[in-house]
């Protein structure tokens, strides 16, 4: 059953898939890729084929409409949940210390679908 009381969120949150390529925080070689399920201003939830330790640090480069180059960010794992036994998995994030410039164009990404949609 799908949730149906009031959103509770700090930050609206926009539903889309947009690429991103993820890697364990200070690891080398163990980048892989995958896509948004959602993503705000305060974090996101992307899929991934692997389930990550609460907490677990991330580095994220996302691929955002009307923003040229990747949006570099880091990220802190709140959750894994599978969805597809051994398969997929739900991972969603919260963004750490992000630069207030990168801030703001995933804000303007945000704020510039939603308000097409309303």
């Amino acid at each position: 059953m799908d949730y149906s009381g009031p959103d509770r969120r700090e930050f609206p949150r926009l539903k889309g898939s947009f690429i991103v390529s993820y890697k364990i925080l200070d690891e080398i070689n163990n980048a892989d890729l995958s896509q948004t399920k959602n993503i705000s201003e305060g974090g996101m939830m992307f899929t991934t084929d692997k389930a990550f330790p609460e907490g677990t640090l991330l580095t994220l480069y996302v691929r955002l409409p009307f923003v040229e180059e990747k949006i570099e960010l880091t990220g802190r794992v709140l959750q894994s949940k599978e969805v597809v036994k051994d398969i997929i998995y739900e991972t969603r994030i919260c963004f750490l210390e992000t630069p207030a410039d990168v801030l703001n164009r995933v804000r303007d990404v945000v704020n510039r679908f939603l308000d097409q949609h309303k």
